[in-house]
């Protein structure tokens, strides 16, 4: 039997990191595009892809399996262009949009019979972008949403998981409109919040100059999604338009219902209103990634001496602990200051924790 063939179309952090995974086995065949010649070439060197091509619409008559990881109004553009290829033989077409409906819209109407579209969502991500940040690991203990077609055989399906295995993604069969409801509340609405809060506290610079220096602390934590790319993000908030507006009539709605117990002191009900908020948040699962990309951070009190910072990255570098992030949160002179350390997983911060708790660090570990 010979090795399945993969078409990944698009290799961004995603479509680099699905095609990475999916090239650990030899079992897999991966062919890669992508209209960035610097992304093919880095895949190509970087064993991530074994061929690239340059036609998806040529690719796909001699392939068993496509995964298109563009944005959405690309993925339905591509999939109306494979529609019209004539096959032999079964294709397994699926996608990593956030956005299922219009997707899901896009693959009932498909009239190629060799063509089995699959909806697919791997609910992971990371604050870098691009090919350069792809992980083979980016998707373990991710929940995978599945979106297929009612009349969809269940082979097919279970092919499809089959090949995904080794991404150790737990794998949920979603109707689209549940998914993008739900996609909406947890990531695409705090996306547009988090803008907005940016853009007012913006507004309020013109006021008091010195608010960008206030900012730096949790502002810049609670806001740390706005950084997104803009325009895949409008490409999102667009196909989940009706969804997105309800959540913010939702949301005005609850706004209001705030100002009214803030302007009349309504002491008790805020405290009620703050509590329930705190037990909700804390009650969230840990173990499983989400739609938002997880902060697994450190905050470890180190002096204003030379090579403190260099002593504590030192240290974890013998134990080969990656580091996404270090920032320096608070420093004068002869006091001792804040460092932040991001880490990819639960798993690295826990180590780190340990580590530096043995050489005498004083740290708190962000819950």
């Amino acid at each position: 039997m010979g090795k399945r063939k993969i078409l990944m179309v698009g290799l961004g952090l995603i479509g680099g990191s699905l095609a990475k995974n999916l090239a650990q086995s030899n079992e897999n065949y991966i062919i890669g595009y992508d209209t960035n010649e610097k992304t093919i070439e880095y895949a190509l060197m970087n064993g991530i892809i074994d061929e690239s091509c340059t036609s998806v619409t040529e690719a796909i008559k001699d392939l068993d399996f496509v995964i298109i990881g563009t944005p959405i109004s690309q993925t339905i553009a591509i999939m109306q262009k494979l529609d019209k290829i004539e096959l032999d033989h079964n294709v397994i077409v699926t996608d990593v949009s956030s956005v299922k409906e219009p997707i899901m819209k896009t693959a009932k109407s498909l009239s190629n019979r060799n063509i089995t579209f699959i909806g697919g969502h791997p609910m992971a991500g990371s604050h870098k972008k691009g090919i350069t940040a792809a992980k083979e690991h980016l998707f373990e203990n991710a929940i995978f949403v599945l979106t297929p077609l009612l009349n969809c055989a269940s082979e097919h399906i279970e092919a499809l998981q089959q090949l995904l295995k080794d991404t150790k993604s737990h794998f949920v069969i979603l109707h689209p409109n549940e998914h993008d409801e739900m996609t909406g509340v947890i990531s695409h609405f705090p996306h547009l919040i988090a803008s907005s809060l940016v853009h007012q506290a913006k507004k309020w610079e013109l006021t008091h100059e010195y608010i960008p220096k206030l900012a730096a602390g949790g502002f810049r934590d609670i806001t740390r999604i706005a950084s997104s790319n803009p325009e895949m993000w409008q490409d999102i908030f667009y196909h989940n338009r009706g969804k997105m507006s309800q959540l913010l009539a939702d949301w005005i709605t609850e706004m209001s219902e705030l100002k009214d117990l803030l302007e009349n002191n309504d002491k008790n009900r805020i405290i009620s209103y703050l509590q329930q908020a705190k037990e909700y948040r804390d009650g969230l699962g840990h173990k499983e990634k989400g739609a938002i990309p997880a902060f697994h951070d450190l905050y470890v009190d180190i002096r204003d001496q030379s090579g403190a910072i260099a002593t504590v990255a030192q240290l974890l570098a013998t134990e080969e602990i990656s580091i996404n992030n270090i920032e320096i949160l608070e420093i004068r002179d002869g006091i001792t200051g804040v460092l932040r350390l991001s880490f990819p997983t639960k798993n690295a911060q826990l180590q780190s924790y340990t580590l530096l708790g043995k050489h005498g660090y004083e740290m708190m570990i962000d819950e």
